[in-house]
């Protein structure tokens, strides 16, 4: 673990790192359900560009990378802005555009 540079850290230290790593697998799961939603679904909910969440997300999908490798310092904001940013896409933005169809299946007596 010494690539980490977590080589004599206390409990909460690991502590804050796995809550770091929760987080980046919830930005790269926002940043990739965005890549595969159709464009247009974005504007017709209402909601801002596809461009516009793409680089959100990619943006916070590499400031989790950065918290996930302990490149940032454990206490920084940076990966808490991060989260918020994935965090309302998954929750505002998703359920909106996932409504709208955009050619996935949606689930039993929906459209196939």
């Amino acid at each position: 673990m010494s690539f980490f540079n977590l080589s004599g850290a206390s409990a909460i230290t690991y502590f804050f790192w796995v809550l770091l790593i929760g987080a980046f697998v919830v930005e790269a799961w926002a940043f990739v359900d965005a890549i595969r939603r159709p464009a247009a679904s974005f504007v017709a909910a209402g909601k801002q560009t596809k461009p516009l969440w793409l680089i959100i997300l990619g943006v916070a999908f590499l400031i989790g990378i950065g918290g996930a490798l302990n490149y940032l310092p454990i206490f920084s904001f940076l990966p808490i802005i991060a989260f918020v940013a994935a965090a309302i896409y998954l929750a505002d933005v998703r359920p909106k555009i996932s409504n709208l169809g955009g050619g996935s299946s949606q689930g039993p007596y929906g459209p196939w």
